[in-house]
């Protein structure tokens, strides 16, 4: 089954379990990407919708942090499940040593060998790891695998 249409199908369950919070972050997710499809006049496929969902992801985090200082713990509930509910269509994370492992193999396939190199290095690792692993922890271990 294709992610979209597991979207799909789990909007229809909420609809029908009445799981308002639930059915409300499956809707803007498929809102997201329908908004990117006609924006960028394509079909989205697998690793595109990945793409939109960690950006939500990201968002609501961001958001969370902002309600859990302001003190509304109301808000910040609602962001928490709108994140579990995104994140259950993310592949599961690489683990360190696998990061570790592919940046070993792209530093010797680029033969990086210093902080300059660190854009092709990231070139090379960006389609491999995108949607398997946080690019943010990706970049800070290339950092100090180059420095």
């Amino acid at each position: 089954m294709s992610l979209r249409t597991r979207i799909t199908e789990d909007m229809k369950t909420a609809l029908k379990a009445r799981e308002t919070v639930r059915l409300s972050a499956i809707r803007l997710l498929l809102a997201a990407i329908k908004q990117k499809e006609v924006d960028e006049r394509i079909e989205m496929d697998e690793p595109g919708i990945l793409a939109v969902i960690e950006k939500m992801v990201k968002q609501r985090k961001d958001s969370l942090s902002q309600f859990e200082a302001a003190g509304r713990a109301d808000l910040a509930e609602v962001e928490r499940v709108e994140i579990v509910t995104l994140t259950a269509y993310l592949p599961e994370k690489m683990g360190a040593a696998e990061i570790d492992a592919a940046i070993d193999a792209a530093i010797v396939s680029t033969g990086a060998v210093s902080a300059k190199d660190m854009g092709k290095l990231m070139g090379v690792l960006k389609p491999k790891l995108a949607g398997k692993a946080d690019m943010t922890l990706v970049s800070q271990r290339v950092k100090a695998k180059l420095a």
